[in-house]
């Protein structure tokens, strides 16, 4: 193959984009012996141009328009790091028209907004890449879509939020509440000043819309998947979970069913001899399950300048041979079909295992009353613990595990078990893995 070259454009020099360009600028040689191609950045858009970013930018045109890198016929490869909807969408949209080529790392656009994206990458002949807007550094995507595609990806179970992670991995380790925990997350700058997306579970609703999309090849409706976060789980939570032998997650869950995908978010209790127990602080793992290869599992940092521009680079990579081989149209929405849809199973209908937390008066029948209730919707107690301390108003905490139980049925049993005046409202229910 002849030595070539690819012109790239990148839109924000945030800490992504900046991770970007070092990686075009200052690992040239590396990826020209790699790839036989010279990757040539030309022009970056940013609107803030007085921070330093530690870059030698000479030879790269520096704009605030985004039209100068837009409309220019020379630039064969886009790379949008802005974040958000919009005016990423619209750049991202426009780049398409314009039959360029397009990677982003973001992940809330294409998993709400990705069908209009890739319909418009379909009619124009060019392609649509995300590897970074799942796990990072993970070569998640890559692998679903070709290490593994021979395979129907019959389960997946994913850690996909490194600031909830964190915070569970702090709470569990330093026995923290979670307000310290998120605290803390917020010092090192795992969390945002506003950490709603992250601790309310729609980052990882994001992130498994688009696994789940990939994996079927088709395109995944994001507002039809059950997301809870992670707000309601306690330092005496995490206790009850070690003493039982649990780590609790925030799980992001794929399953296939004869009439459909179980696709949900919400805190886990893992046993503490799986693997997934021990993925600690930031990190994210993909717990994958195929057919025909079995059990895998992908590791690794799921967020930072480096792992998201190194995914990032490695698209513009994937990107430069379609260039190459003019076999654009070969790869367009190689990863998701855009006209076609799966249908998801409501949560109502799924059985799992469950944990439930309560406070009740230290009074007698207090358990006969509640396991009578729970044996009405055919849901059995696999074990209880209850401990000895009192607090000021005389409730006692208990927890019960049951086991495997339809949604809709414990759903109906907390209402019916939270009348009893000897129960607090102040209760939690998680599923066990």
């Amino acid at each position: 193959m002849r030595e070539q070259q690819v012109h790239v454009g990148i839109i924000g020099l945030g800490t992504v984009g900046t991770g970007v360009a070092r990686i075009l600028l200052q690992q040239k040689d590396l990826l020209k012996a790699r790839s036989m191609v010279t990757f040539h950045l030309k022009t970056i858009v940013e609107l803030d141009w007085q921070r330093d970013r530690g870059l030698d930018l000479t030879g790269v045109k520096c704009t605030t328009n985004v039209d100068e890198l837009l409309e220019d016929p020379d630039i064969n490869i886009v790379v949008e790091t802005i974040g958000g909807y919009e005016p990423a969408f619209t750049f991202i949209k426009r780049a398409l028209q314009n039959r360029k080529h397009v990677v982003t790392a973001n992940k809330a656009l294409i998993a709400t907004r990705g069908r209009e994206l890739f319909k418009t990458a379909k009619e124009n002949g060019v392609d649509l890449l995300f590897e970074a807007s799942v796990g990072g550094g993970i070569p998640i995507i890559k692998a679903l879509r070709e290490g593994l595609i021979a395979n129907r990806i019959e389960s997946m179970y994913g850690i996909l939020n490194g600031t909830c992670n964190y915070i569970l991995t702090r709470m569990h380790q330093d026995e923290l509440e979670f307000s310290e925990a998120l605290k803390g997350a917020q010092a090192k700058g795992f969390a945002e000043a506003d950490p709603t997306l992250d601790i309310g579970g729609g980052d990882s609703a994001h992130k498994l819309t688009i696994l789940g999309s990939i994996a079927t090849n088709s395109f995944v409706s994001f507002d039809k998947l059950y997301v809870e976060g992670i707000t309601g789980i306690s330092k005496l939570d995490i206790n009850f979970a070690k003493t039982l032998g649990y780590t609790i997650k925030l799980l992001a869950i794929y399953r296939v069913f004869k009439d459909g995908l179980d696709l949900r978010v919400h805190p886990t209790l893992i046993k503490d001899s799986h693997l997934l127990s021990a993925v600690s602080n930031e990190l994210n793992a993909i717990f994958v399950q195929g057919d025909f290869v079995g059990s895998t599992m992908f590791y690794g940092p799921g967020a930072g300048e480096r792992p998201t521009a190194s995914a990032i680079a490695g698209d513009i990579v994937d990107l430069s041979r379609d260039l190459l081989l003019k076999e654009g149209e070969k790869y367009c929405n190689r990863t998701i079909n855009p006209s076609m849809d799966v249908k998801l199973i409501p949560i109502e209908e799924v059985s799992n295992r469950f944990y439930l937390r309560f406070f009740t008066k230290d009074v007698p029948g207090v358990l006969t009353k509640i396991s009578g209730v729970l044996a009405s919707y055919n849901i059995s107690i696999s074990s209880m613990v209850q401990l000895e301390t009192h607090e000021k108003d005389n409730y006692v905490p208990i927890v019960l595990l049951t086991h495997e139980a339809l949604e809709k049925s414990m759903k109906l049993a907390l209402q019916e078990i939270l009348q009893f005046e000897f129960v607090k409202d102040d209760h939690l229910r998680l599923r066990i893995f």
